[in-house]
């Protein structure tokens, strides 16, 4: 055999064998990330409202609360939910060590003294009993599993993938515990400020009653007015316990959230009476920054680039598995410990190969190809959904505005026709009826008006949670 002619062949042939079979990950060209209208400003980013700058990490310090800030520090570092995704990123980030471990040559060490009797016979002495005595056995070995179309570093490429999409995970969750967080403290302060404003009306119709009472005992009121009246005081205290109750299931929130018990988190929020608010538009940036800053999307594409490596991993079994053995052995009676002639050893490869004729094989094939292509969908119905999140919560919050201003004048004209009715009730130029409704008007716009405040601030974080920030440290 001319071995000039064939050894280089061979050699080619091992070398080529060192290719990772299976698809080298990148990102589909039709994926929905790509899409020109994916990386585009946002149409619902009126001008006036929001701005193009990047949002910024800690998107809560734009309110200028320090208890609001206190309060999502404090969730951030003791969070429950966050604490159960830091343990499945480590768990992730072991079994990463753990499959590169594979990649390593693994060794074993045995011993084992002992101390007994044997047979004439096994000594090859018949007729000679010999005495008891101590023996022994060791022996060491090492293996490597030669890599060559690269299962292992496939599997350490779908771990590092596994590892870094529970990073994401543990972002998206910190991204969720800020947004909720805020949300709870916004909903506590909001139905302060509900509650002020119901206790300011109960305030004014409790001076109406008076008034009313007053103009009776002298002669130019009735009976009817006192009643209606008092009848509409009972109403507006009527209307104190809902809010009461809101701030009280807000704050147990807040504990919740920060990892408290309800006896722990200080009662001094209840005191907060005013929905917190931003001094300046929103910072929303565009398409592009809202896909690269999206934890879920990191997430979703992470998984795919995992299920598009576990591809070659399930390919990898078409081929042989070559493994290089050492071992070494010694034993004996304990006095020949050291002998040369208790020695043994051996080394050589192993190879073993599960002939893929059953098919066996191929099904895993296109198992971890169909997986692959259910990852593509669900990252590109991460990327739709968080654009669509994100246009509906811009939409949702412009709209929210435009409301408020028209509650704001509908308030104002309330109370100045309430003012005016009250004024012409007691020169006698009306009934107390239109002095009544016009009072009723007036507590039902103030009413709307904190209601709608209340919205306007969750819409604003309901922005801010579409648009990802937060996770950053």
């Amino acid at each position: 055999m001319n071995t000039r002619f064939f050894l280089p062949l061979m050699l080619s042939a091992v070398l080529a064998g060192c290719a990772a079979v299976g698809p080298d990950y990148q990102v589909p060209a039709d994926a929905a990330a790509a899409r020109p209208g994916a990386q585009a400003p946002f149409a619902e980013a009126r001008e006036g409202v929001f701005q193009r700058d990047q949002v910024p990490g800690h998107w809560w310090r734009l309110y200028n609360d320090p208890v609001l800030d206190g309060l999502v520090e404090k969730a951030l570092a003791a969070n429950t939910d966050l604490r159960v995704a830091s343990a499945n990123l480590e768990r992730a980030q072991a079994a990463v060590r753990e499959t590169e471990a594979q990649q390593q040559p693994s060794l074993g060490v045995n011993a084992s003294p002992t101390f007994g009797h044997v047979s004439g016979l096994q000594e090859m002495a018949p007729g000679i009993d010999p005495p008891n005595r101590w023996s022994y056995s060791a022996g060491a070995s090492m293996s490597y599993q030669v890599d060559l179309f690269g299962q292992i570093r496939r599997a350490v490429e779908a771990a590092g993938a596994d590892a870094q999409a529970a990073q994401a995970a543990y972002d998206a969750t910190r991204v969720t515990v800020a947004a909720e967080t805020a949300r709870a403290y916004a909903n506590l302060c909001s139905a302060g400020m509900q509650l002020a404003s119901a206790e300011h009306s109960v305030k004014v119709q409790q001076e109406s009653l008076d008034a009313v009472s007053r103009l009776q005992r002298a002669g130019r009121g009735t009976a009817l007015d006192v009643t209606r009246a008092r009848s509409q005081l009972e109403q507006l205290r009527a209307g104190l316990p809902p809010f009461q109750a809101q701030q009280r299931t807000a704050l147990y929130r807040l504990a919740a959230l920060t990892g408290q018990t309800p006896a722990e988190i200080p009662t001094t929020l209840l005191q907060c009476a005013a929905a917190p608010q931003l001094s300046e538009t929103i910072p929303v940036g565009d398409g592009a920054a809202l896909l690269r800053r999206r934890p879920d999307i990191r997430q979703a594409e992470r998984a795919l680039a995992a299920a598009t490596a576990r591809i070659g991993v399930a390919t990898a079994d078409l081929y042989p598995k070559i493994t290089l053995g050492l071992s070494g052995a010694s034993g004996g009676p304990a006095a020949m410990f050291g002998d040369r002639g208790t020695f043994s050893w051996s080394v050589g490869p192993l190879i073993s190969w599960t002939l893929p004729n059953t098919g066996a094989v191929q099904a895993r094939i296109a198992e971890a190809e169909a997986n692959t292509k259910a990852a593509v969908a669900r990252f590109d119905a991460s990327v739709l959904n968080a654009l669509r999140e994100t246009e509906s919560a811009l939409v949702v919050y412009a709209r929210q505005l435009d409301r408020q201003a028209a509650l704001q004048a509908a308030r104002d004209q309330a109370a100045q026709a309430a003012s005016q009715a009250r004024q012409l009730f007691q020169y006698g130029k009306t009934d107390y009826l239109t002095v009544l409704d016009a009072e009723r008007t007036l507590a039902s716009n103030e009413s709307a008006l904190a209601a709608g405040q209340a919205e306007l601030s969750n819409d604003q974080i309901a922005v801010f949670l579409a648009l990802g920030g937060g996770w950053e440290k």
